[in-house]
């Protein structure tokens, strides 16, 4: 049956992690205080990466521009929720929702792409350490960050143009989340959404599923060649490298695929267990502001170049 008082551009209200008002000032601090972390950790590491010409390595090029990538990750989503609990304003117009379902869409997709990119830089320089130097080049890691860049971009469009094209039967209409994600629109969409989930499925499977092969294949190689080293020290070493990467990559994969694959089971509706807005706590807000300290706070070089750097010290040392 046609659904009546279609409109093809409402308004939204987004219900946020829980509709309790007692809870919402403890919301508000937790996660300012998360935000607030968030910039400043990854911010400081940025900062540390550039001053310090001892970290001028791929390593740490890209580790930089994660922490960059993390910061606008974390506030297509946080600032407005604290802002709907300040003002005590849940509403979002239609064109800052896909707004924000494009920008949350792209900084995800080069989260992800920075993540394999990563992956391949450890796999040169632990079984290719000879000519890891020639292999990454300046040249070649200024490419691989402009290409990420561009296919993030360009993977956020397919889902974006799917989200245009769905009608809602009222307005405004309720998003049982704290900001616009696909799988909560196709819920809500009075629509047909085969479509926009056809596109989520094959934007999921050619941009998420595939870089994951990447960096699967990668540490598989990887440790063939560390369990072939014959002193303990140096595979101690080479796992080590590997640790905070690897403990990244599965905190992000394994909260985004409990988000969308547990949206794709069965036809949910308004008023199911929201089991989604907590997952995606995790890969939106807590992952992006342990990334600095999973990354640093084990890393010797990057220490000592906050402390010079804080310290106003010469980094030339």
């Amino acid at each position: 049956m046609e659904p009546r008082n279609r409109t093809g551009r409402p308004d939204f209200l987004l219900l946020g992690l829980s509709g309790v008002p007692e809870l919402q000032p403890l919301i508000f601090g937790v996660f300012l205080s998360m935000y607030l972390l968030t910039v400043l950790g990854n911010l400081l590491l940025v900062l540390a990466v550039s001053s310090d010409p001892h970290l001028h390595t791929p390593m740490y090029f890209f580790l930089s521009n994660l922490a960059l990538v993390d910061i606008c990750f974390t506030s297509t989503t946080v600032p407005k929720m604290l802002r709907d609990i300040w003002t005590q304003s849940k509403a979002i117009t239609y064109g800052g929702c896909v707004a924000q379902l494009f920008f949350f869409t792209v900084f995800g997709l080069l989260d992800n792409f920075l993540l394999t990119v990563m992956a391949y830089d450890r796999y040169v320089a632990i079984c290719h350490p000879l000519s890891y130097t020639a292999v990454m080049s300046p040249g070649l890691c200024a490419r691989l960050v402009v290409l990420v860049w561009l296919a993030g971009a360009l993977g956020a469009l397919p889902e974006t143009l799917a989200t245009l094209q769905l009608s809602f039967c009222a307005s405004p209409e309720e998003v049982p989340h704290y900001f616009c994600e696909l799988p909560e629109l196709l819920r809500l969409a009075c629509s047909d959404r085969r479509a926009g989930e056809v596109v989520m499925d094959g934007v999921t499977a050619a941009l998420g599923f595939l870089p994951l092969a990447g960096i699967v294949v990668s540490y598989a190689r990887i440790c063939r060649a560390v369990l072939g080293m014959s002193t303990p020290g140096g595979r101690a070493r080479a796992f080590s490298t590997c640790g905070s990467h690897l403990g990244v990559v599965s905190l992000f994969y394994g909260t985004c695929l409990v988000v969308y694959l547990g949206s794709s089971s069965g036809d949910p509706r308004p008023g199911d267990a929201r089991t989604g807005p907590p997952a995606s706590v995790l890969y939106t807000a807590v992952t992006p502001m342990l990334n600095p300290f999973i990354y640093s706070l084990r890393n010797r070089d990057i220490r000592g170049a906050l402390r010079r750097l804080l310290c106003c010290g010469d980094t030339s040392r």
